[in-house]
């Protein structure tokens, strides 16, 4: 008969125990950014419930100096404002992505390879950002009684669905940057083809890396919520991240060095230098968020000083929230094609409204003249699958 429950003492959860059962336990990872002492804490199951902290307490037996006090309670505050900032981003990221996925759906002008493409990016966002929702809820707001409970089957999962999610985000920038750099290279290619190896790509490689770091974590290292990332085996997750930043990074550098040799090119003329200029604008304001800010801090170890870390991580959780946010607002608010769309739809709509449903019969020029007919031109250029060369241009050019 267990005689001791689960037991959470703000710093450490105690499992249940027998009468007279220690239990020993290593002394949390918080510790470690105080001292380098690798100690373990103790506590012994009696008649009369668990004893104290042995061989001391935690801040004695793990290293802790006490007159870090101060440097603590700011700790505690900054990880508070990080925690705040990155919730607003992610909730703004959500609220502005599924918008956008509504409108690239709600109008089939736009459904084209390369707008399926940036929908599969905006869904990785959205995903993204509910993953974090849910991770921080399973972990943070379960408060204290089920807080000893984070090993069960459900924290787990909420863990895996949110490495998935990670993982697909940066194979979707991945993929971002490997379609843009392909429509700049290969002047013919078969979009539907290679479509489907970035659908494989972008969901199908990160499947089986989870897939694989669940199994091992089950088999080796089956303990608490899967949270801790100090083990071997999460290289399983951390490796292909880090390639894919490395090799979109590596996809910039060719991207801009392509752009150069056009820009200086002898056969350019005027007008077309203007409309690869516009192209180098665009490129640059997207290139960036398909990843490669993350290159910044990608390869720095997980022990680097406090002040670094804490650098990293406004960097990439606070900053990087709203990369779902900006990437909508790039992709669809301020594109110029989808623009042109809704005031054609809106203009259509305001016809049929005052003037009545047939207007559109007796009057055809007045919905389709002018510079309204150079943008639905250049809108049908973009989406077709046999002007790939056109394409290439006018879907950058549309961004700026």
């Amino acid at each position: 008969t267990l005689g001791c429950g689960s037991l959470w003492d703000n710093i450490s959860c105690w499992p249940a125990a027998n009468f007279g059962e220690t239990k020993v336990l290593s002394c949390p990872l918080i510790f470690t950014y105080f001292s380098k002492i690798q100690g373990n804490v103790s506590r012994n199951c009696t008649r009369d419930g668990w004893s104290d902290v042995y061989p001391a307490p935690y801040p004695v037996a793990c290293g802790y100096d006490s007159n870090m006090t101060i440097s603590e309670e700011q700790s505690a505050v900054f990880y508070g404002i990080v925690k705040t900032g990155y919730t607003i981003g992610h909730s703004l990221s959500l609220i502005a992505l599924m918008v956008a996925m509504m409108v690239l759906c709600v109008f089939r002008k736009l459904h084209c390879t390369r707008n399926y493409i940036h929908m599969h990016l905006f869904m990785s966002f959205i995903l993204r950002a509910v993953a974090v929702f849910i991770k921080d809820f399973v972990l943070f707001e379960n408060g204290e009684s089920e807080y000893c409970s984070i090993g069960s089957v459900g924290c787990k999962a909420a863990m895996v669905f949110f490495q998935y999610c990670i993982m697909a985000n940066f194979f979707w920038l991945l993929v971002e940057g490997l379609y843009l750099h392909t429509l700049l290279v290969i002047s013919f290619f078969s979009e539907k083809k290679y479509f489907w190896w970035y659908i494989v790509i972008g969901w199908g490689a990160p499947t089986l890396f989870i897939l694989a770091w669940t199994i091992t974590r089950i088999h080796y290292e089956n303990k608490g919520c899967w949270d801790l990332i100090e083990s071997p085996y999460w290289w399983i997750i951390k490796a292909p991240i880090l390639v894919s930043i490395l090799v979109n990074f590596v996809l910039f550098i060719c991207i801009i060095r392509i752009l150069v040799q056009k820009l200086h090119s002898p056969d350019v003329g005027r007008n077309e230098t203007s409309q690869y200029s516009r192209l180098a604008k665009s490129t640059l304001l997207l290139i960036p968020l398909f990843g490669i800010h993350y290159i910044i801090f990608a390869f720095f170890p997980d022990t680097v000083k406090k002040e670094v870390m804490n650098v990293k991580l406004v960097f990439e959780l606070v900053l990087g929230s709203f990369q779902g946010f900006v990437v909508a607002v790039l992709y669809c608010f301020v594109n110029g094609e989808v623009q042109a769309e809704m005031k054609r739809k809106w203009r259509r709509w305001h016809l049929e409204h005052f003037l009545g449903s047939d207007t559109k019969y007796h009057h055809p020029s007045v919905g389709s003249s002018g510079a309204n007919f150079t943008t639905q031109i250049s809108m049908l250029a973009t989406c077709s699958p046999k002007t790939q060369r056109s394409s290439t241009f006018q879907a950058e050019k549309s961004l700026v």
